[in-house]
């Protein structure tokens, strides 16, 4: 889960109802306690609708649900006797490291590289400590 937290269901419900809760939690990568922290900030929002406040926490708890979904799996792979489901992840890492130095050496347009490339660290790095911490 390694998208920001302005980029989660509940972030882009809240920018589009005028919440300030996004302008202070909005490049946060979301976890278990940011997510606990924007319940207790949306139930005490008092510029939303009690009915927007309802539709956003709903939204924060399907995030929660997609959160620890994409954990289970990524713990299903580690656990798994496969030597490639283990090591997907440190492999694309690798992968798109290496396609970024290289074209950065080529000088070659980096635009779609760098975005996935920063995706995918975010994803392992902070999918990493999200496990670590939950254990």
């Amino acid at each position: 889960m390694a998208k920001k937290f302005k980029d989660t269901k509940v972030g882009k419900f809240l920018l589009n109802n005028g919440s300030g809760i996004v302008n202070t939690l909005g490049d946060a990568l979301p976890s278990n306690g940011v997510l606990g922290i924007v319940k207790g900030l949306i139930d005490k929002d008092e510029t939303l609708p009690p009915e927007d406040k309802e539709k956003a926490l709903k939204l924060l708890e399907m995030d929660m649900v997609e959160m620890q979904e994409v954990t289970k799996r990524w713990e299903a792979d580690l656990n798994s006797d496969n030597n490639l489901s283990k090591n997907i992840r440190p492999l694309t890492l690798m992968f798109f490291s290496v396609a970024y130095v290289v074209g950065w050496y080529l000088d070659y347009s980096l635009e779609n590289i760098t975005g996935l490339l920063s995706l995918i660290v975010g994803a392992y790095f902070g999918g990493r400590s999200y496990e670590k911490t939950r254990r």
